[in-house]
């Protein structure tokens, strides 16, 4: 999972640093609405490809819903170790 921490951190630097052109800052621009149609965009996206039992589509809007994930973290404030913590308080 150490590539989740290091896109996260290259979300967080794009919201700290922007760069003309990066579609991660286009949807921090957009705002908070955006980037939350567009995080449910991508999991209708998994259900139908999941529906369709292409592994590899899967995988790929999987991997499109956890980086669109991760921009709304930033953007609200949420790290890692905060979602980390609460899935293990889940398991006591």
């Amino acid at each position: 999972m150490d590539i989740l921490k290091e896109l996260y951190r290259v979300v967080e630097d794009r919201k700290e640093h922007p760069v003309e052109g990066s579609y991660t800052n286009y949807l921090f621009d957009k705002g908070t609405d955006k980037i939350s149609k567009k995080l449910g965009e991508e999991a209708v996206e998994v259900v139908i490809a999941a529906s369709q039992r292409d592994k590899k589509e899967i995988i790929g809007e999987i991997a499109d819903l956890e980086y669109h994930l991760l921009v709304l973290m930033v953007d609200q404030g949420i790290t890692l170790d905060d979602v980390e913590a609460e899935l293990r308080s889940r398991r006591n």
